[in-house]
């Protein structure tokens, strides 16, 4: 598909006309799909998986996932542990969940017609929200209705000098009200494309190409900088300073204005604007994680995983028996806590000490600062899961990655192999230190087996 950027015209902002350059992500030709139910799917989709998330990144997930579904039947028809399969690692996952439940509405509901405004978009589809219905209505229906976006905020408050911070309501209220107004009327989904694209090529958070813009004589951030220039030039060679344009956003009361506390910094320029407020830092939490390791069939090691509850952050996704901890345990606790909540998860008793420690793994989520506290446990012989036990199942290193996992849980599963191969490395000497051994250990392979819980309940004193 075509990208289109934005020319300016005797106002404001003009028309739009195609450039070389492919768009910053196009949804398979979605626009030119001439049903019009696979057209909104393609751009919904699409939508969804760059909230929050690199383009470069999406664009393999949402080939496969067109390939794998190329319609909302197809998704409808889906279950949730493959569409978790699919998205890990996009992050966010309860958007892949919500654009599922979508999907099974719009087949079960409404027929399996997409809605075709934006104010039906958001109304009747869960997950899909102000920005993304009117990304739906404008690209795929031809509705004249804007959008604000990340790109589109910064793009709007450098046109407008808008230095008030541009995550409040009123603002954003404001910026939709200008994105609505300055729509092309006959071309709202190329225009939307253009100027997100302006923001996400030209208009960039830092070291914006201004001399490349093509609506830079309409930037007032643009005009602020030349005036600046102008002002210091004449300081410099003792001439008065020019009184300031009424017109000029920022000599007044405005409430789009930068805070008088924020004076203008010369050294930004345009990048004076947006103004954001102080993000809170994430709250840090601890988590103690347990891989479980056994020896399979064929000689590979396997790994027990745990499915997680289905709300809740990483909601359905399949991790190591993991349990949260407080904060600032010493290490003999933090098994402890690990211990007692793999036996009760069991139902039989089991040794702290039997837990080797691995190292600590952090990931970052967009509002947590997690550190798993990584422990292993290697089990000699067979064991049987208890089927009344929570979901589980034991995986291969390969069904592992294949599986719902998250990018977290990936981390802690590559330190936990780091590990071993460097207590198994020749120059340590030494072999890996196994967990405690169940009595009466049986072969590699299905035999005699143990229960789980027969197989690691505490040994008795001789």
């Amino acid at each position: 598909m075509d990208c289109f950027i934005l020319h300016g015209g005797p106002s404001a902002v003009g028309s739009v006309s195609p450039c070389s350059s492919p768009f910053i992500f196009s949804p398979l030709q979605a626009t030119s799909e001439p049903d019009a139910d696979r057209r909104g799917y393609a751009v919904w989709v699409s939508e969804i998986m760059l909230q929050q998330t690199q383009v470069a990144t999406v664009i393999d997930y949402y080939t496969r996932w067109m390939q794998k579904w190329p319609t909302l039947q197809a998704l409808a028809q889906a279950s949730l542990e493959e569409v978790n399969e699919l998205w890990a690692g996009l992050g966010y996952y309860s958007r892949g969940k919500r654009l599922q439940e979508a999907a099974r509405k719009v087949v079960s509901e409404l027929a399996g017609r997409m809605p075709r405004t934006a104010e039906e978009l958001q109304k009747l589809l869960p997950g899909v929200g102000r920005y993304t219905a009117g990304a739906i209505a404008s690209i795929s229906y031809g509705q004249a209705t804007g959008v604000v976006d990340g790109n589109v905020i910064r793009v709007l408050c450098r046109l407008r000098c808008i230095g008030a911070d541009s995550s409040s309501p009123a603002v954003i209220d404001r910026l939709w009200d200008m994105a609505n107004v300055l729509v092309d009327r006959s071309r709202p989904g190329d225009f939307n494309q253009a100027l997100m694209e302006l923001g996400a090529t030209v208009c960039v958070p830092k070291s914006p190409l201004c001399g490349e813009c093509p609506v830079k004589q309409h930037c007032q951030a643009w005009r602020r900088v030349e005036k600046e220039l102008a002002f210091a030039s004449q300081k410099l060679f003792g001439k008065a300073p020019p009184v300031p344009d009424v017109e000029d956003c920022g000599v007044g009361d405005c409430p789009l204005c930068p805070p008088a506390t924020e004076p203008w910094d010369s050294s930004l320029g345009v990048t004076n604007f947006p103004r954001k407020a102080a993000k809170r830092p994430p709250r840090a939490m601890r988590t103690a994680t347990c891989v479980l390791e056994r020896r399979g069939c064929h000689g590979a090691p396997e790994y027990l995983i745990v499915q997680r509850p289905s709300s809740g952050l990483l909601a359905g996704l399949w991790e190591f028996p993991s349990v949260p901890l407080a904060q600032d345990l010493q290490e003999e606790k933090e098994r402890e806590e690990l211990a007692d909540h793999l036996q009760a998860w069991m139902g039989q008793p089991m040794a702290a000490k039997g837990l080797q420690f691995i190292g600590e793994v952090i990931h970052i989520f967009s509002h947590i600062h997690q550190t798993y506290v990584v422990y292993s446990l290697h089990l000699d012989g067979d064991v049987i899961l208890d089927p009344a036990l929570s979901p589980s199942r034991w995986v291969t290193e390969h069904e592992f990655h294949a599986s719902a996992v998250s990018t977290a849980m990936k981390k802690v599963l590559k330190a936990h192999e780091k590990q071993r191969r460097k207590e198994s490395s020749p120059a340590k000497g030494s072999k890996r230190k196994r967990g405690a051994k169940a009595p009466g250990a049986g072969s590699p392979c299905p035999g005699t087996q143990l229960s789980l819980r027969a197989f690691l309940r505490a040994p008795t004193a001789p």
